[in-house]
């Protein structure tokens, strides 16, 4: 079922009875307990221990105030006698794949101090490894856990459920580690969320059916493929993904330009399908909306706050009109440069995996999307002089059955990483011409600092902003240089992955962990800024600094550690 609005005709997928009586105890809880070490997705991840309707009687019958506010001690009595905490929805589970040191494990990492380290990151993947619980199986009306079939490998910290983008960048590494198994049942998780919702969610939650996130999946199935020759996975994954490329091609999502000669191009753009405070931010989006006066422009917000995490980049300045304003944010007016790179890569994923199984119509369907694709990046976001690719940004009263005429004037020339993101498909860093001209505006750009890559040159506090770098970004520009055979490409690349690399080490040497993202312009501390504390674990930073050391290996000490 989906929703309209009064205010925005825009889809929303109603939410659960339960994710909304859980955003109510998250409101009280903060009255009650104050902002002192307060996280509002705590609360949206606890489970019933009893039924929706006597839960939600003796929530209501809690004594109050006039003020509506409980006391701490009634809802510390409430919290402990009928909910769960989120720490019961996920058992340890022992990978069945995981080896402590597996046979052809990083033959190239010579020097015995970061094959030590290398090993301990491996390590990391059993400290991460979950399994769904049997009482989400039994009960899953109880829980905002999703009840996935396979063991699953969480980022860490607060994210106690699977992601969708993060998955990736954790397959990579798992696949650096051996773990075939492990990687193959993440993507048979979210190939059924697929077959469910007809897209992969956000995360392994109920209250993230609203929006998906960077669609990676042909990436994670290709991956694996290439490690394990596993047909049956293709075909298996291939309905999947044809599915999952029409959501991202129609509706809402789907934008149509007309160039200046005439022709018609299609793009994709973010958009949840959400006009409330995301749950597991519902106190916070609040907060921010209670900054605007008008109803109908809260619920645009909220819709805007929602579509902007569905972006993986949430937040940054990248997506506002006004970059000291988050109220400002215009994420659904926006073509991304990235976005439409990773549809493109879906679409050459989709179209060789299709010649794997022997389906020759999709194959070449998907070919010539790819084609037509990779055309409107050149003509809507390329810029030769720049030698980057910009987003472009529509009219804020474009709706999407609209037939958008299209203005170069509307590139955002601001300079992201995200700018350099096409250059990890196989269509563009072929051209080795391309390619050093593009690696020359990277280098020019002001985003390589001594500890990697920054997301953006401003500093905003927003986590996907300067001085902050994270590892998907490392990766895929990284990646792409190196694929490009340019040897002053690949010096690049492994100039930025050695910085990456470095700092992870030394960061890892001080903490004992490793961090969800990294402050770029120090080597070994990790990142800040957002709405919620630095986080450890982690997930992608694990998979990515293996992949790394995978292509690059490393024969010489990491001391002295800075340079």
């Amino acid at each position: 079922m989906v929703l309209t609005s009064a205010c925005d005709h825009g889809p929303v997928v109603p939410t659960t009875p339960l994710v909304i009586i859980l955003q109510t105890v998250q409101q009280t809880a903060l009255q009650t307990f104050g902002t002192f070490k307060f996280d509002p997705k705590f609360y949206v991840d606890l489970s019933l221990k009893y039924d929706l309707p006597t839960v939600e009687k003796a929530f209501n019958g809690l004594p109050r105030t006039k003020n509506g506010s409980v006391s701490v001690s009634d809802l510390n009595g409430f919290l402990n006698k009928y909910l769960n905490g989120a720490n019961v929805d996920l058992e340890y589970v022992e990978p069945v794949d995981f080896v402590v040191d597996p046979e052809g494990f990083l033959p190239n990492v010579a020097h015995p101090g970061v094959r030590s380290w290398a090993l301990e990151v491996h390590s990391l993947w059993k400290n991460l490894s979950r399994k769904v619980s049997g009482r989400v199986l039994k009960n899953p009306e109880l829980h905002t856990l999703l009840p996935l079939k396979y063991p699953v490998i969480i980022p860490g910290s607060r994210f106690q459920e699977v992601y969708y983008w993060d998955s990736y960048w954790v397959i990579r590494g798992l696949l650096v580690s051996k773990m075939y198994e492990t990687a193959k049942g993440i993507v048979l998780n979210l190939i059924d969320l697929i077959d469910t919702y007809g897209y992969v969610l956000n995360g392994a939650r109920a209250y993230y059916t609203n929006r998906s996130q960077p669609p990676l999946l042909s990436s994670m199935v290709i991956e694996v493929y290439k490690r394990t020759n596993d047909v049956d996975l293709v075909k298996k994954a291939l309905p999947a993904l044809i599915k999952e490329h029409k959501f991202w091609n129609s509706g809402i999502h789907n934008v149509t330009i007309e160039d200046c000669h005439g022709a018609i191009h299609n793009l994709s753009r973010y958009y949840a399908m959400w006009n409330q405070p995301r749950p597991e931010s519902f106190t916070i989006d609040i907060e921010t909306a209670n900054k605007l006066k008008d109803d109908c422009e809260k619920e645009r917000l909220y819709r805007e706050l929602a579509s902007t995490a569905e972006t993986g980049w949430d937040f940054s300045t990248r997506w506002m009109k006004n970059t000291s304003d988050l109220t400002t944010l215009s994420t659904t007016t926006i073509l991304p440069v990235d976005l439409n790179a990773y549809i493109l890569k879906m679409e050459l994923d989709i179209s060789f995996l299709a010649n794997v199984v022997g389906d020759n119509n999709h194959a070449l369907e998907f070919a010539k999307a790819s084609e037509l694709r990779k055309k409107a990046m050149n003509i809507v976001f390329w810029d030769e002089n720049k030698g980057q690719w910009f987003d472009y940004w529509l009219n804020a009263s474009f709706n999407h059955k609209d037939v958008y005429k299209f203005d170069a004037s509307h590139q955002n020339q601001d300079i992201f990483a995200s700018n350099f993101i096409p250059l990890w498909l196989q269509l563009f860093n072929t051209d080795k011409t391309l390619v050093n001209k593009v690696a020359q505006s990277l280098e020019s750009s002001g985003l390589v600092h001594a500890a990697g890559i920054a997301t953006s040159l401003r500093n905003s506090s927003e986590q996907w902003d300067f001085p902050n770098g994270w590892a998907p970004i490392q990766h895929m520009i990284v990646e792409g240089l190196v694929k490009s055979g340019s040897k002053e490409a690949r010096s690049l690349a492994k100039e930025i992955a050695i910085k990456w690399i470095r700092t992870n080490y030394v960061a890892y040497k001080k903490s004992k962990a490793m961090h969800e993202k990294y402050d770029v312009s120090k080597c070994g501390e990790f990142g800040g800024g957002g709405e919620y504390v630095p986080q450890t674990g982690f997930g992608w930073s694990n998979g990515v600094v293996l992949a790394f050391l995978e292509e690059f290996g490393w024969a010489e000490d990491l001391s002295p550690y800075c340079q």
